[in-house]
């Protein structure tokens, strides 16, 4: 299998509530057949309604699994930028920006259907102009 992440989908209880909250983010989306499709660098956030994506899953209901979607960011202000603005549209903060063990600064946001968020400076992860993320070579750190 390759190490490939192509489609990140959320089960949503309203998916206009959803897309309206992503798209006060700055995320424009594109609605097909009651589904919502947003460009997020070399993969998709999908938005889907619940009981459609358990269905399509062949179960019952959708869990409430432990997984938290992570934004890396090039600075600690646009951490709080980004909390501020997630909060403005509607989300509630989970936690707030803090210095972190690791030597960067980080915060968490829940969206209007309780999906976790982290934001995150972390100076040992290079960001690319275009976001992409590079994980370090942890066996070469000291």
């Amino acid at each position: 299998m390759e190490q490939r992440i192509s489609l990140i989908t959320l089960g949503v209880a309203d998916v206009a509530r959803a897309k309206a909250f992503y798209e006060q983010l700055g995320w424009p989306g594109q609605e097909v057949e009651e589904t919502v499709f947003f460009q997020a660098g070399g993969l998709a956030l999908v938005l889907w309604g619940r009981d459609k994506l358990a269905a399509d899953a062949g179960i019952e209901e959708l869990g409430t699994g432990a997984m938290t979607l992570a934004q890396n960011v090039r600075s600690r202000a646009e951490v709080d930028e980004v909390i501020g603005a997630a909060e403005a549209a509607g989300a509630t903060v989970t936690k707030p920006a803090r210095d972190t063990f690791y030597g960067g600064y980080a915060g968490y946001f829940a969206d209007p259907d309780g999906h976790l968020w982290e934001i995150a400076w972390n100076p040992g992860f290079t960001l690319a102009t275009d976001g992409t993320l590079t994980v370090p070579d942890f066996s070469a750190i000291d």
